[in-house]
């Protein structure tokens, strides 16, 4: 356990002295700060205002960025140690594979995860000090998601640079499945399923099958339980289930997704050629 802490650190304080962190906290903290600035919280625009508006927009703008962050930043967490023979080095030190596998998930997890709650933190408190009414429930549950989302996505960058030698290759792969998953989101995909009249269970199974569209159905609910903001296949999952049976499935599954790609990560880590 101390040396899986120990690694968890050292992967900690690398990416604290990167460049990617710095960018990494300025998009969200910023994000934050330029909706306060340009006075979001004193507009209601379709019934939403103050912080719940704040916390939709928030949300608009985390379901695209955040996956593509944490695959670009971790898919070469392994691979890039090896290319630089810095895996090489470590494992020269009394550490077994798990624990700098776990220590590297461990580490980079608090890394991506951290600055977007914090920044929503910081929505919250300076919310309540100039007077707004804190949504209180919708804070806690997008926290869920947001958990379930980032280990979702770590999982599978883990995965990638688990199998990859190359960091190039991974990174490739990385963004092929962000705008993979982003076109099952894409109204003009939705319209074409609907248009070559496809089974609604097929359309659900497909949304269902997306973290990154649980997550956007799942937290655009707790806004607006009519989803009048979204298109058909929102409609069809949310007949198919009760919005807090779905908000709970929306937590469990990205977070299931995540540790399953992890542990798979680790079998064939374990396995292949380390150098």
């Amino acid at each position: 356990m101390k040396n899986l802490i120990l690694i968890a650190y050292l992967d900690l304080k690398e990416s604290i002295r990167a460049k990617w962190f710095v960018v990494y906290s300025l998009v969200f903290g910023g994000m934050i700060a330029l909706f306060f600035i340009a006075g979001v919280t004193q507009s209601q625009v379709m019934g939403f205002s103050g912080l719940s508006r704040l916390l939709l927009m928030y949300i608009q703008v985390t379901i695209v960025i955040l996956p593509i962050f944490i695959l670009i930043t971790t898919v070469r967490s392994i691979s890039g140690d090896r290319d630089n023979h810095i895996l090489e080095y470590m494992l020269s030190f009394p550490i077994s594979l798990k624990q700098y596998y776990w220590g590297k998930i461990l580490g980079r997890f608090i890394t991506v995860f951290l600055p977007v709650f914090f920044a929503m933190i910081f929505a919250v408190l300076y919310g309540a000090i100039i007077g707004a009414s804190v949504p209180w429930e919708i804070f806690f549950l997008y926290s869920g998601l947001l958990f379930a989302l980032t280990s979702a996505f770590l999982g599978t960058a883990f995965f990638i640079s688990s199998f990859v030698k190359s960091s190039e290759v991974a990174l490739g792969i990385s963004f092929f499945i962000w705008i993979f998953l982003l076109a099952f989101i894409d109204i003009a995909l939705i319209s074409l399923m609907l248009q070559n009249r496809f089974e609604e269970s097929l359309i659900i199974a497909l949304a269902l099958i997306n973290p990154m569209e649980i997550f956007r159905v799942a937290a655009i609910s707790l806004f607006d339980p009519e989803l009048t903001v979204m298109g058909p296949v929102a409609f069809y999952i949310l007949d198919t289930f009760k919005q807090s049976t779905f908000v709970m499935f929306s937590i469990l599954y990205p977070t299931t997704l995540g540790i399953l790609f992890a542990i798979l990560g680790y079998r064939i880590f374990s396995k292949k050629d380390l150098v």
